[in-house]
């Protein structure tokens, strides 16, 4: 029973996030993973020694730092300021949409998805205010842009990370776009296409978007936002200039989060002011998720059913949809690592490996805790007031992951290995 209550707590979570309510009590998902943290340190599922070495400090001050670049973007006004300069040309709902996909997806293959969602959350709820747009199109567009686009990209979200360097992948930043990149255009396109299927009132508006140029509200904190901008753009370009030129050079993600945001910290009057308003609940969920997701690992419950299955699980089909699918239960990273070993012990090929990535990144696209960036996306929101629910997420994104899952699946099955 003991080995079971890890797996019992997961399931409980899964039901609170989805309802998020009991009797008169409302549950935020930031809420639920902690007690479920809680629930298996109490019961002694997983020891507090093992429960803090759980917690990824990288993860954890990546997100921090770059908390504190979205803030200071947002409360400057900047970030507002700089979206006329990047969507003034969308006439319509449909073409913003797209645009949003599409640039999107592409950002996020550079500066990785949680990067995107934290950023660009506060600009679709001004986008939605502004315009007059569902606020709930324009997050599940976010959402399917940054999961999707991270799919071609060694960088583009932390699983793909682990894959690139543990993989044993020759030349990542060649070998991720070579496989992935065309499907993935395709998969960007099928977004589009099961949203104007589920928004067709908004998307078939005929009423134009009148775009207006925002003011910036602190020009000091908006040219320390902009610097920080500047350098982390350039960070992640010398990253991956090293990762070709110089692959044993490596740039840590977090120090270019923490190089970026410096400028601010050490610049601003209003530091403390941006720390305290920085999203501290989506670094609490992180926290418990770690939690969470160690014990129901250490219970030993999935590991027999991906070593011991009859299928071939070293065929790209097979594993991608392993990744669909397991990551909804144990997520996308504990899930790639746990992968990783198994599948380079059985001599899986390099499309079996992108597989992997491609399996374990678009799962985020079917649940909400399917991917990081979701969470942030929607614990971002909930601070303004707008929320995705368990069932409005999936009623697109299950079709959406379904689709994407088999365009996928058609290229690895027939791309040399």
């Amino acid at each position: 029973m003991g080995t079971l209550i890890p797996l019992i707590v997961l399931i409980v979570v899964f039901v609170l996030i989805a309802v998020r309510k009991v009797g008169n009590i409302n549950f935020r998902i930031w809420q639920v993973m902690l007690l479920g943290a809680a629930a298996v340190l109490v019961a002694g599922a997983i020891t507090p020694k093992d429960a803090l070495a759980s917690i990824n400090l990288d993860v954890m001050l990546f997100l921090f730092f770059m908390f504190v670049i979205g803030e200071a973007l947002a409360a400057s006004g900047y970030l507002y300021h700089l979206s006329y300069h990047l969507f003034a040309r969308a006439g319509s709902v449909r073409h913003l949409v797209f645009l949003i996909l599409i640039g999107g997806g592409l950002l996020s293959a550079l500066l990785m998805n949680d990067t995107l969602a934290v950023v660009g959350t506060p600009l679709m709820l001004y986008f939605a205010r502004r315009h007059g747009i569902s606020p709930k199109l324009l997050l599940l567009s976010l959402a399917f842009a940054v999961t999707t686009g991270s799919v071609a990209s060694p960088i583009g979200n932390p699983q793909n990370l682990l894959i690139a360097l543990s993989g044993g992948i020759e030349n990542p930043f060649i070998t991720f776009p070579l496989y992935l990149a065309l499907p993935t255009v395709i998969s960007l396109l099928l977004a589009y296409w099961f949203l104007c299927r589920a928004f067709p009132d908004d998307l078939n508006s005929a009423i134009p978007l009148v775009h207006r140029k925002e003011e910036i509200l602190d020009p000091d904190l908006a040219s320390l936002a902009r610097l920080s901008l500047i350098l982390l753009v350039l960070l992640i370009g010398a990253k991956i200039l090293a990762a070709v030129l110089f692959p044993a050079f490596d740039i840590g993600l977090t120090w270019i989060a923490v190089i970026a945001a410096l400028p601010i910290l050490l610049g601003s009057r209003r530091r403390f002011e941006i720390v305290y308003r920085i999203d501290w609940p989506t670094l609490a969920f992180f926290a418990g998720l770690f939690v969470l997701m160690a014990s129901v690992w250490q219970s030993g419950v999935f590991q027999p059913l991906i070593e011991e299955s009859p299928l071939d699980i070293t065929a790209p089909p097979v594993i991608l949809a392993m990744g669909v699918i397991v990551s909804q239960f144990v997520s996308n990273v504990p899930f790639v690592a746990l992968s990783l070993p198994v599948l380079s012990h059985l001599g899986a090929s390099t499309a079996g490996m992108m597989a992997l990535a491609a399996g374990s990144t678009i799962a985020g696209n079917m649940l909400i805790l399917g991917a990081a960036s979701n969470v942030i996306i929607i614990q971002c929101a909930e601070r303004e007031g707008e929320t995705l629910t368990f069932g409005e997420f999936a009623r697109v994104g299950l079709p959406l992951t379904i689709a994407q899952a088999a365009v996928y699946a058609l290229f690895l099955s027939f791309i040399p290995a």
